[in-house]
C-alpha cells in the first residue's frame, strides 16, 4: 500500500450511485477501525450512528434541508452514513466502563496500575472539566481524530466518502432522539460510489504547496 497514492487520490465524493453498496465484510471493517481509533488519554467520547437503510437515511437527511439542502442527496444516495456523537458529558460513569474494560482486556497487571491509569486520565479530564472548561470542544477534537481515520480506512478500501458538517443538528437530535440517549450530533461521513454525475472526481486535488506547510527543524 502505499500511503501518497490514497492520499492524493482520496477526495470529497459529491454524487453518490444509489445502485452501489459497500459490502458488509467492507463495512466491518470500518466499524473495526472506528473502535480502535485513538482518542486523548483513551477516553472514546463517543458513539457512532451507522445509517444503511432507506428508511434511516432519510431520518437523517430531515436534517439537510433549507441551507444544507446540498448534502441531502449525498445523504439518500449513498450507500451508508456514519453520525459521529460526542457524549453530552464525560461524567465518572463513562470513564469507569473505560476503565472496567481496559482491565477486561488485559492492560492492567494489578490493581496499582489501574488506579494509575484512573489517575492519570482523571487528571487531563479534569483540567478540561475544570480549568480550561472546554470539555465539549475536547471530545469534538476526539471526534474528529475518528472521522480522519474512517476517511482513509475507507480510502484504503477504495470506498468512496464525504465528510459532512452542513446539517440542522437540533433537526438531527430530535429525527435520531440524541439527548435522551445523552449524545450530541458533531459531524457526519456519507459512504458509498461515486456516481457517473459526481464532478468531483475528475477534478485535480489542491492543496497548499509543501514548502508554505511545513517547518523541519
Amino acid at each position: 500500500m502505499n500511503l501518497s497514492t490514497l492520499a492524493i487520490s482520496r477526495y470529497a465524493t459529491k454524487a453518490y450511485d444509489p445502485a452501489r453498496r459497500v459490502p458488509e465484510a467492507l463495512m466491518e471493517q470500518l466499524r473495526v477501525l472506528l473502535r480502535h481509533a485513538p482518542s486523548s488519554v483513551n477516553s472514546q467520547p463517543w458513539h457512532f450512528i451507522i445509517a444503511a437503510s432507506d428508511a434511516a437515511k432519510a431520518r437523517i437527511a430531515s436534517a439537510t434541508t433549507g441551507p444544507y439542502a446540498a448534502n441531502e442527496p449525498r445523504v439518500l444516495n449513498a450507500s451508508h452514513v456514519v453520525v459521529f456523537c460526542t457524549h453530552t458529558d464525560l461524567d465518572d460513569a463513562h470513564l469507569e466502563r473505560v476503565l472496567d474494560q481496559e482491565e477486561r482486556d488485559g492492560r492492567f497487571p494489578g490493581e496499582e496500575a489501574r488506579a494509575a491509569q484512573a489517575k492519570g486520565r482523571g487528571y487531563y479530564v479534569n483540567m478540561h472539566r475544570n480549568e480550561l472548561r472546554d470539555t465539549r470542544c475536547w471530545m469534538e477534537k476526539q471526534v474528529y481524530i475518528a472521522l480522519g481515520t474512517l476517511l482513509f480506512g475507507a480510502a484504503a478500501l477504495e470506498i468512496d466518502a464525504t465528510p459532512i458538517e452542513g446539517f440542522d443538528p437540533v433537526l438531527l437530535d430530535q429525527a435520531l432522539e440524541l439527548e435522551a440517549r445523552g449524545l450530541r450530533p458533531v459531524v457526519m461521513a456519507a459512504l458509498g460510489y461515486h456516481g457517473a454525475d459526481d464532478f468531483n472526481a475528475g477534478l485535480p486535488k489542491s492543496r497548499l504547496p509543501e514548502a508554505s506547510l511545513f517547518t523541519t527543524l
